[in-house]
């Protein structure tokens, strides 16, 4: 758990992150909005520094969310991208005492059909023995996922000392239809904020799903960052920012 800032009037920002990430991802923005409250971007199970676990259902991660809450005061704002977003949704429909607002960025409660299993496939396959640092290991993901991009980020999580992956890659991949998937949460709605903030070239949030959405989450906004696909927050940090900033401070 990364925390940025200190405590205040305000609640303060939980930023849950994606798949195959972590809370270091997020340490820019994060530092920035603490001007204004304390932001904590935490490792989901699984992940980074955080608890490896068999179970890796939206339901563990809310519970976990929900621990890292009371022990920051009882109640806060909490942002989530992509898993963390199914994750902070489950957050909000299971404890939704303890969300004063919430961000869902670009995701939808809605199963979805796209397969993680090539990129599980070329971290496992890495030799991480021969490697002599973080660059050689992108280079070397490269041919399996020709995009240097996600080699980039997904090299974030490796621990080049200890040649190891801080991700639980037999977890995820034996949970991959949960990931994919969301709950069954008949008879559940959450009634404050939420304001889902999608990337205008993603098709992760289509118009198909705001039914579902608002089924589920009543008070839901909806919002696009120009240019920016699935992972906007790193394609345009700062529209991102001024967007989540404009949407805290309207509290």
């Amino acid at each position: 758990m990364i925390s940025h800032g200190l405590a205040s009037a305000r609640p303060p920002l939980l930023i849950a992150h994606g798949l195959f990430g972590s809370g270091r991802n997020w340490g820019v923005i994060a530092k920035r909005l603490s001007d204004s409250q304390q932001v904590v971007a935490v490792d989901m199970r699984n992940h980074g520094s955080s608890l490896w676990s068999p179970d890796h259902s939206y339901e563990a991660l809310a519970d976990d969310l929900a621990e890292v809450i009371t022990s920051l005061g009882g109640r806060a704002n909490v942002l989530g991208h992509s898993m963390g977003g199914k994750a902070a949704m489950m957050l909000a429909l299971r404890h939704p005492d303890l969300v004063a607002r919430l961000t869902v960025a670009d995701i939808a409660p809605v199963a979805y059909s796209h397969s993680q299993q090539r990129n599980i496939d070329a971290m496992r396959a890495l030799d991480l023995t021969t490697l002599d640092g973080r660059a050689a290991a992108q280079a070397a993901l490269l041919p399996a996922l020709k995009d240097p991009a996600l080699a980039a980020f997904f090299t974030q999580s490796l621990d080049v000392k200890a040649r190891a992956w801080r991700l639980n890659l037999d977890a995820l991949e034996a949970n991959m239809p949960k990931i994919l998937g969301f709950p069954d949460v008949a008879g559940a709605a959450f009634d404050r904020p939420a304001l889902f903030l999608s990337g205008a070239t993603s098709d992760y949030v289509t118009p198909a799903y705001r039914p579902q959405i608002k089924a589920l989450f009543r008070a839901a906004q909806f919002a696009k960052i120009p240019k920016a696909g699935h992972w906007l927050h790193a394609e345009r940090p700062r529209a991102f920012e001024a967007a989540l900033r404009a949407w805290l401070d309207a509290a």
